[in-house]
């Protein structure tokens, strides 16, 4: 099976750049063995103005008997003589992904040292599989490349030349073309869809595929209009893995969602509220507010719980005195936006040794969780349904119990003053509920009594004498019960003597 990856160029930015990002050298040809075979790498042209590089896949048919993986769908042997004579050495399949990753592993994750401006920016490129089992056909093929930004030839391959009445085989020539597209990305795409067009894989698929789509899917799969097929033929169609697949893609859609609506709705809240001295944004004042209130618990290691795309985090990183910040979210794409807004990976050694992002859920208990000063869950509670909240607030209080936790969320009260929020309605599609002051002090006040905290409030953004700030703060500090009994009682006369 056979697959060439081509690109242009100019004398200021030769073409032969592919060399370095693809960690292959134009003037050499190399061999790598897979299990099934041996993959071969060479350059049919390699000047400044045109460059191809072309991927060789020799099957070993013999080997992939023995290891039990015939042609059947899902990795099941066929019959005697069909596993043997197969379409396996020709046509393009989960055994030519494969080796695009084992091969070209490095370039998949958009990984060059020696040039990473390139790797990062999108190259012409145009992609040439010769071969390509399609189940579905042509406009199945239109349908999953299309979306990604590709403009897609592909001609289906006649049962035989000499007797066009048979009509055409399920195989087709494929040829995708784009300019807005990196190398890493176009990778990641055959990566996925390569084996997801033949619908049939060479090896058993277990539970670490899950793991394997959801990489190589990030950024596009979650949004993908065929995301359902892509998902359920990836993995052959198995059930559990394949709604275990979808659950987690549903999370990364709503974290997406979340991390560019809430700032947008900052954006309009703060757009109605200007007046002739321009305001801060109100995630601003947020974050500010959440950063003076680390300071004054005398916090230096610090969990940031649904961190999302790390604004948080850039801001901690500022301030020497928090010594190791942690950012934690489910979504593994707000995760990598994160780390490209931090620049991890051009970040000095000293500083990159005090923060680390890894994913997790609110809703389990996670040992590596514990043993931090402070924890801040901002604006993430009303994201949850509230038979959850509890999940969250053991795993959170009960089990890694730092000495503070800080906690925001909107304050419903304060909607009414946003002329561009329909009465009835919630700040973001994905809030299950927003509370009211009072509703947000029950709660936390029941919180610190249950795991021996004490618990303040504190506005965040204008306090309106009538309905109060758009975003309300509950400050837990670690103490005995009978403490946290008393503090809550003193903030139950300030809040009177107030009124």
């Amino acid at each position: 099976m056979f697959l060439t990856i081509t690109t242009t160029g100019s004398p200021e930015r030769p073409a032969t750049d592919l060399g370095f990002l693809l960690h292959k050298h134009p003037e050499k040809s190399q061999a790598f063995s897979t299990s099934y075979g041996k993959a071969h790498v060479l350059y049919p042209e390699a000047d400044a103005e045109r460059c191809t590089a072309a991927l060789l896949l020799e099957v070993d048919a013999v080997a992939l008997v023995r290891r039990g993986k015939g042609k059947g769908r899902g990795g099941a042997p066929d019959a005697a003589l069909a596993q043997y004579v197969n379409d396996r050495p020709y046509a393009a399949s989960s055994l030519l992904a494969v080796a695009l990753s084992g091969v070209f592993s490095s370039a998949m994750r958009g990984v060059c040292n020696a040039r990473p401006e390139r790797a990062a920016q999108p190259l012409p490129l145009r992609i040439e599989v010769p071969a390509l089992p399609a189940r579905g056909g042509p406009e199945l093929v239109r349908r999953l490349f299309e979306p990604l930004g590709w403009a897609v030839t592909v001609e289906p391959v006649p049962l035989d030349v000499q007797f066009p009445e048979w009509g055409d085989s399920r195989y087709v020539r494929l040829v995708l073309e784009s300019e807005a597209l990196t190398l890493a990305e176009a990778l990641r795409h055959l990566y996925v869809l390569l084996p997801v067009l033949d619908d049939a894989k060479h090896y058993w698929v277990a539970s670490d595929e899950v793991d394997k789509l959801l990489r190589a899917g990030e950024g596009w799969l979650p949004d993908h209009p065929e995301h359902k097929l892509i998902t359920s033929r990836y993995l052959s169609r198995r059930w559990s893995l394949t709604r275990e697949a979808m659950e987690r893609l549903e999370l990364v859609r709503l974290a997406e969602a979340d991390d560019s609506e809430v700032e947008d709705i900052d954006n309009a809240v703060e757009a109605e509220k200007e007046t002739e001295e321009k305001q801060t944004p109100l995630a601003v004042q947020r974050r500010d507010a959440i950063i003076a209130a680390l300071k004054a618990s005398g916090a230096a290691r610090v969990l940031d719980l649904g961190c999302g795309q790390g604004q948080l985090v850039q801001a901690l990183l500022k301030d020497p005195a928090f010594t190791e910040i942690v950012g934690v979210d489910v979504s593994m794409r707000a995760l990598t936006i994160a780390g490209r807004r931090l620049k991890l990976d051009r970040m000095g050694e000293r500083q990159a040794s005090r923060v680390n992002l890894f994913q997790g859920s609110l809703a389990y208990t996670d040992n590596r969780l514990k043993g931090y000063d402070a924890a801040v869950l901002s604006e993430v509670i009303e994201h949850l349904d509230l038979p959850r909240l509890p999940a969250l607030e053991y795993a959170v209080f009960g089990a890694a119990r730092p000495r503070t936790v800080l906690v925001t969320t909107p304050n419903v009260e304060y909607n009414v003053r946003w002329e561009s929020l329909p009465a009835g309605h919630v700040r973001h599609g994905d809030h299950r509920f927003e509370w009211t002051r009072e509703e947000f002090r029950i709660w936390a006040r029941a919180v610190a009594e249950r795991h021996g905290y004490r618990v303040e409030f504190v506005p965040v953004g204008l306090d309106d004498p009538e309905v109060g700030p758009p975003t309300q703060m509950a400050v837990f500090d670690m103490g005995t019960a009978e403490t946290s009994t008393t503090t809550t009682g003193n903030n139950d006369e300030k809040e009177a003597k107030a009124a």
